[in-house]
């Protein structure tokens, strides 16, 4: 069973447009990235349901052709900065890209959400997916696959020196001797790396977790293994059980090769509910949402679903079955998932096409009953430590999820009814970084 306490964990990814390119369509539905009163109201009712996280995704690219919900968004440490001054116990957690941004900014920042918000501060790291971001930062070509993730693993080495630059008392600030801060408790990174070059220390001191969490969504080889030596909380897609299951025993089998405990890596399933009073009601919402979707604009959900692939399908028989193709592309971890569950539901190009128009996630349609006993059924069979919920549409798919599935989850003792600690690292259950005893100081005469 996930989660070493035996309790679920939860996070919401809060894509203002919904998860599904056309949710925002559906009667009743609030829409934006950029809606800061939609995004102060979902942030409010996930912590209402005692939510561990409250999660932005991010890009540094736009075009007219990208989901609704990535093609305009608040940049979200900003945004998350000022939704920690209307929350208390719940996580934050920002998509920051490795590719295209430097280690002392980055670190800066989400220190200063840390501080800011009493220690509920999370990072997902991304290595960045989007090749067309290269040309914003004015490189002509995208780094390659590996390159993205040796960037990516120094990157969050540098940060977590820069984390460590300051012992946690070193900050005195005793009027009597005049004495502001110990310089035998401040340190210098001194960092030369093949990307990097930060001398240091960080301008801010050791934040309340010492550093935030640390989150991921890599699937590929690569991604895997930074996330087995990096990652804190993962964030998997698990559209069948034996797909989750299979990524997390991975992970977790990695993780103890190299010396860490298994249980300090938190595996979140992507899951989209879809929840009526009736499952009939519920089917007839998922019908009309795959007519907005996949129905009213085929070309663009197959060349989605390309994208996902790294191979154009519309090459292909619609009706015949996937290709036996290599995973491909930038995002290689749902590749490998749709071709996954295309096989072991024998489906077709245009079944997944439509399905994958609705989510490349989980999906759970039915009454708050049927959703609890999915979410429980996955849990207990070590797919997964939790969910992050991918609502299709805001907000009463998520609000239904948050008043009536998640009060069955507490009622059968596998999620909290009231949030443990003060800190995301306690509330996950995750420790506290200790801060390496090897560091040298900074020279007084550097102080």
């Amino acid at each position: 069973m996930g989660g070493s306490d035996g309790k679920m964990r939860l996070a919401v990814l809060a894509l203002g447009a919904g998860c599904h390119a056309s949710g925002w369509r559906m009667p009743g539905a609030q829409a934006g990235s950029q809606n800061y009163d939609l995004l102060k109201h979902l942030v409010t009712v996930a912590e209402r349901g005692k939510f561990d996280l409250f999660f932005l995704a991010d890009a540094v690219n736009s075009s007219p052709t990208m989901h609704p919900s990535m093609s305009v968004r608040l940049e979200p440490i900003t945004a998350l900065t000022a939704l920690s001054t209307l929350t208390t116990h719940i996580g934050l957690a920002a998509t920051i890209n490795t590719s295209y941004s430097e280690p002392y900014n980055l670190a800066r920042l989400m220190a200063s959400l840390d501080h800011l918000s009493g220690g509920r501060a999370a990072w997902n790291v991304v290595a960045g997916a989007f090749p067309e971001a290269s040309r914003n930062f004015g490189r002509e070509e995208h780094f390659s696959h590996e390159d993205r993730y040796a960037r990516a693993a120094e990157y969050l080495e540098v940060a977590k020196a820069l984390w460590d630059s300051w012992e946690s008392d070193a900050l005195v600030m005793d009027r009597n001797s005049g004495v502001y801060l110990d310089p035998n408790k401040m340190h210098k990174v001194n960092h030369r790396g093949a990307n990097f070059s930060v001398e240091g220390p960080l301008n801010i001191t050791r934040s309340p977790q010492g550093y935030p969490v640390i989150m991921q969504a890599g699937g590929s080889e690569w991604g895997r293994d930074l996330a087995a030596r990096t990652a804190e909380v993962v964030f998997s897609v698990a559209p069948t059980d034996a797909v989750g299951k299979e990524f997390r025993d991975d992970l977790r089998a990695r993780a103890l090769r190299i010396g860490r405990d298994p249980d300090h890596i938190k595996v979140m399933a992507g899951l989209t509910p879809i929840i009526a009073e009736t499952e009939e009601k519920a089917q007839a919402k998922l019908a009309e949402l795959a007519e907005l979707g996949a129905g009213s604009n085929p070309e663009a959900a197959l060349r989605a679903l390309s994208e996902r692939m790294g191979h154009d399908l519309s090459r292909y028989d619609l009706d015949g079955p996937l290709p036996d193709i290599p995973p491909g592309g930038p995002m290689q971890g749902y590749a490998v998932a749709i071709l996954q569950r295309a096989k072991e539901k024998n489906m077709t190009i245009r079944q997944i096409r439509d399905i994958d128009a609705v989510t490349p996630h989980k999906l759970v349609v039915g009454t708050p009953e049927q959703a609890a006993d999915s979410m429980e059924r996955s849990y207990r069979a070590g797919v997964c430590d939790g969910y992050v919920i991918l609502p299709p549409w805001f907000s009463e798919p998520f609000e239904l999820l948050v008043d009536e599935v998640v009060p069955i989850l507490q009622k059968r003792g596998l999620f909290r009814e009231e949030y443990e600690g003060a800190t995301l690292r306690a509330n996950l259950g995750l420790p506290f970084p200790e801060h390496p005893a090897d560091v040298a100081p900074i020279e007084t005469a550097d102080a």
